[in-house]
């Protein structure tokens, strides 16, 4: 199947073609037919899978059709969890729509809002944001949801896990009740259910999700060793083997600081990133890895999806993550275009658990070595670690507002909540007076 049997204009054609794309991906063979018929859809896909041509060119073709006003409402949305898959989608759409009279936008926290406030006041049709960003200007009357014709959740389970499912509910509310829904997840939890059963009308499923969950391509490994010798043995690892280019994943955000400081102190050039950096250093500490002046970048999950990183040769799991489908996620940014790669994991006994949950889910035994001098403490118990140290596990089960606008604050960037947590403490601090 090429993309000219999918009915898309000869406008996307050629921005497809100009890309490189000659053969659309399962995801894309099912969805955009579909979606064209103005169905809502329910899909399950991967990273790396395609989903975002898969909605982004029918989206495109749909709206060139329509007829265009002169002030230019938001006529579609596209919610996803952090900034970083934001300006991935709003650059695709850029690319997508290079030979269509479409304009297009992205917003998220972290930044100055007032250049995105210009841009949507110059007429938008196509919005891409981060839930928290879009609700502080939604607040502030800076921008209307009432005429949206399409909306896109793009890894709906991440926006979920990261307690933003109040602020979806609201987004919902603002908009007319009569639009296509476009439901996108790398998973079907039953709160993802949930959600789909409470806003999309009669959807159809879609599931793309490759019988393999690893790709051939990438070669995977594990290291055991004591949990007190892992700087040690990723540092050694990286200067043995001249490692040029390494993503280095780590549960928590401070875990990611003290490694990259340990690696700057060994020699190697490292920057973090994660929710607790802004935006500025996110997108420099990026750059900088892109273009191979930075060799490691050391991330929290916050990083495994939404980076595009081509030919990545090396991810390395500091840390395993205590969700399963995580690490699929995490070693996806290598192995891509048909390219090689290596994922690397440093287990110590209190992670085991995890590494077998992980070897049910890729249905694989995972080859294990052990370095001379960075041996396995074979007295450490291999209970697991316990839940809240790294987070995820936690933070399902907590549904206070104050750990979901934290962790909004933290991923999105919604400075509405900071400028909001600052107006309540001087409050309290005048009534005290």
């Amino acid at each position: 199947m090429s993309f000219n049997s999918l009915g898309l204009s000869n406008a996307l054609l050629k921005a497809v073609s100009k890309q490189g794309y000659t053969t659309p991906s399962p995801i894309q063979q099912k969805a955009i037919p579909l979606i064209l018929e103005g169905k809502d859809i329910l899909a399950s896909a991967q990273t790396g899978t395609g989903k975002t041509a898969g909605f982004t060119l029918p989206m495109l073709q749909k709206l060139s059709q329509g007829q265009q006003l002169r002030l230019r409402p938001i006529k579609a949305l596209v919610l996803t969890p952090t900034r970083e898959l934001a300006a991935q989608v709003y650059n695709n759409v850029k690319a997508y729509s290079e030979f269509l009279d479409i304009r297009s936008a992205v917003i998220f926290g972290g930044v100055n809002q007032r250049p995105q406030v210009a841009t949507i006041r110059n007429g938008v049709d196509i919005l891409i944001a981060t839930p928290g960003r879009l609700i502080d200007l939604q607040n502030q009357g800076l921008l209307s949801l009432s005429k949206i014709e399409i909306l896109v959740l793009d890894e709906a389970d991440r926006m979920l896990d990261m307690g933003f499912l109040r602020d979806i509910k609201k987004i919902i509310s603002l908009m007319p009740t009569r639009r296509q829904n476009l439901l996108f997840s790398a998973t079907f939890s039953k709160e993802i259910k949930k959600l789909a059963n409470e806003f999309l009308h009669h959807p159809v499923l879609v599931e793309a999700t490759p019988e393999k969950l690893t790709v051939d391509a990438i070669e995977q490994k594990v290291y055991r060793v004591a949990k007190g010798l892992k700087t040690g043995l990723i540092i050694k690892l990286i200067s043995d083997g001249n490692w040029k280019q390494v993503l280095v994943f780590t549960r928590t955000k401070h875990g990611a600081n003290r490694l990259c400081k340990k690696m700057v102190s060994a020699g190697i050039s490292a920057s973090a990133i994660h929710g607790n950096k802004s935006q500025g250093a996110r997108t420099k500490a990026l750059a900088g890895f892109k273009n191979n002046s930075v060799r490691i970048l050391v991330a929290t999950d916050i990083a495994a999806r939404g980076l595009d990183i081509p030919l990545l040769p090396h991810v390395v799991n500091f840390e395993l993550p205590n969700i399963s489908e995580d690490y699929v996620h995490r070693i996806g940014r290598t192995g891509r275009a048909g390219a090689s790669g290596e994922a690397v994991s440093l287990v110590s006994a209190d992670e085991t658990e995890f590494l077998r949950d992980i070897e049910k889910l890729v249905g694989l035994e995972i080859p294990v070595e052990i370095v001379e001098g960075f041996e396995p403490d074979p007295n450490a118990s291999t209970k697991p670690i316990k839940q809240g140290q790294g987070g995820r596990r936690r933070s399902q089960k907590s549904n206070k507002p104050r750990s979901q606008s934290s962790r909004r604050s933290n991923d999105s960037g919604n400075s509405g909540n900071n400028r909001n947590a600052n107006r309540n403490k001087n409050r309290r601090r005048n009534n005290r007076r």
